[in-house]
């Protein structure tokens, strides 16, 4: 994505990474777009949440994100926001996102989001009708970015990418296994 947009990217360097060395990289590198696992900024958070100084976005996902940690680094740093993600390989990267700017917005669990534009989101039940906010049901996403299915794998092609009702005749929604719901109000 910066690349997109007149930036660059800055690779981290091999081994074994400590916050210390990710910090000197990010004071370095002037780097003011971060992404990282939720398992890494986790622990940039706990041992120093002030490294992110100076980033203006970091994007996380890929496991359950801390809403400690995401209220540690606001704390520590009013102007980053912090973007939680979630997308399963199915959907080239990530399908949802929500920004956080705020440490008393940050609710427990952090929610996965708002689908991304050009990507559906529904919370079905097993007959895969919608079911209404607040009740859990099966998370399947649906859209530009959904893969077509596994290569040479046509049984768990048909399992996972089911016809969409909700959406153009002939498209399809991916099965994600994942319960979810929708957020009241």
């Amino acid at each position: 994505m910066p690349l997109l947009h007149g930036g660059r990217t800055v690779v981290s360097p091999e081994g074994d990474l400590s916050v210390a060395t990710l910090t000197r990289l990010i004071a370095e590198e002037r780097i003011t777009g971060l992404q990282v696992t939720a398992g890494l900024f986790r622990v940039m958070a706990e041992e120093d949440p002030g490294c992110f100084a100076g980033v203006r976005e970091v994007i996380t996902g890929g496991d359950v994100i801390s809403p400690a940690a995401v209220r540690r680094v606001l704390d520590h740093c009013p102007d980053i926001v912090v973007r939680s993600t979630y997308g399963p390989t199915e959907t080239t990267l990530f399908a949802s996102q929500a920004p956080w700017t705020a440490t008393d917005t940050v609710p427990a669990p952090v929610p996965v989001g708002r689908p991304l534009d050009g990507m559906r989101a529904h919370v079905l039940d097993e007959a895969l009708g919608p079911v209404p906010a607040g009740v859990t049901g099966e998370l399947y996403l649906a859209g530009a970015g959904l893969a077509r299915g596994y290569h040479q794998r046509p049984d768990l092609t048909a399992e996972r990418f089911v016809a969409d009702p909700f959406g153009p005749a002939g498209s399809r929604m991916y099965r994600t296994g994942d319960l979810a719901r929708w957020a009241d109000g």
